[in-house]
């Protein structure tokens, strides 16, 4: 068999030969936004992260697992949708970290674990060193916000797959939790009180819809509008308020275990408040959630009027102004609330559990049983919003 010889001027090893540069990936580009981003990472670190940044993995030391009787760790992974469309169409990236945190951690923390690090991964359709570093430096923020250090990381250029301004953003994140502390549907008793959290808005979920809304009623990014006190793009990309620091320090004051405590705790993501409510509640308990007990934010009265979005529509897709749930003893309510609303968390009494025995109301779009997956208690949402 023969061999052919490269023609002349076409050798690999010729200066007008391919490069990985010219086929779209900046290697020091990447390095330049890596000591860009340092300072902002080494500063979630504790004294249990092990080594620097730039190792080819994040080491966490976990000797005080040494103390748990039985430790159980939760991990938790997620991304931030297509939110991302609205940071990089006003080209401001350092908010959108707190996003992903938030998607992240605060989903670990509804069984009581403590998120202890983190790991982000970004790619793109071209690194530009101060866009990478922006978008760190909100994790590490957010990270911070959380008490979670944030180990690695990693950041992928993808020339013909991602346009030159286009990215997303992923992250994982492990914590722990004791064994006998650990919260969930089996913890919830008919007679608990269910406790609504603000949301700071839209949070990460359904920004298709919304997206599809804005776009169908012609309206920019940089509008100016009266209801929300400034421009629709600066609502849009509201950071997501990070719940963890609360959700930890209300279940370490309200043990599970005592009679007055923390029993579960529902993020309100993906699929809306009632059916991420009744993932936490077990079967044969219903809980009954008043929506005159909250107001809509002006955001979401907009998608609904600009999009002539069906209410049921709504409530399975977006967090309504509820980014957080506890369900707790009727004899910490009142004080569980105090404690949220000092710490900056606006909060209310939403709702009560009961056994389901009504029978008559176990249908309709106000009635949700089970969801994703889990065939667990129910939520029946009552009244029109205040």
């Amino acid at each position: 068999m023969t061999s052919a010889t490269p023609a002349a001027g076409n050798s690999p090893l010729s200066p007008a030969g391919i490069t990985y540069a010219s086929a779209g990936v900046d290697v020091e580009a990447g390095d330049r936004a890596v000591e860009l981003m340092k300072g902002a990472v080494k500063a979630t670190h504790n004294s249990s992260v092990i080594g620097g940044v730039g190792g080819f993995a994040g080491l966490y030391d976990v000797s005080r697992l040494l103390t748990f009787k039985r430790p159980l760790l939760a991990t938790s992974t997620d991304g931030v949708g297509t939110k991302v469309a609205i940071a990089q169409a006003m080209d401001i990236h350092d908010t959108i970290g707190f996003d992903l945190v938030g998607m992240v951690v605060d989903d670990i923390v509804v069984v009581g674990a403590e998120p202890l690090f983190m790991t982000d991964y970004i790619a793109c359709g071209k690194v530009v060193p101060e866009r990478i570093a922006d978008i760190v430096r909100g994790i590490a923020a957010a990270c911070s916000v959380a008490g979670t250090a944030l180990v690695g990381g990693e950041t992928a250029e993808h020339p013909g797959l991602l346009g030159e301004h286009e990215y997303d953003v992923a992250g994982a994140a492990t914590g722990v939790v004791e064994a006998a502390d650990l919260l969930g549907p089996d913890r919830v008793r008919a007679g608990d009180v269910v406790i609504g959290m603000a949301s700071s808005g839209l949070h990460s979920n359904g920004y298709s819809l919304v997206r599809r809304v804005i776009n169908h009623a012609g309206w920019a990014l940089d509008r100016q509008v009266s209801e929300l006190g400034r421009t629709l793009g600066e609502e849009l990309l509201e950071p997501t308020r990070v719940y963890a620091a609360d959700c930890l320090d209300l279940a370490r004051t309200f043990p599970v275990n005592s009679a007055h405590g923390v029993h579960g705790f529902s993020h309100v993501t993906g699929g809306g408040l009632a059916a991420n409510l009744a993932r936490v509640l077990p079967q044969g308990l219903v809980a009954t959630v008043d929506r005159a007990t909250w107001e809509l934010p002006a955001i979401f009265k907009l998608v609904s009027e600009l999009g002539n979005v069906p209410l049921a529509d709504l409530e399975r897709t977006l967090n309504l102004g509820v980014g957080m749930v506890a369900i707790v003893s009727a004899e910490a309510a009142d004080a569980a609330v105090a404690r949220l609303n000092d710490r900056g968390v606006p909060s209310w009494i939403m709702g009560t559990v009961t056994a389901d025995s009504d029978s008559i109301l176990k249908s309709g779009p106000d009635y949700v049983q089970g969801a994703k997956g889990v065939d667990g208690g129910a939520v029946r949402l009552v009244n029109a919003y205040a």
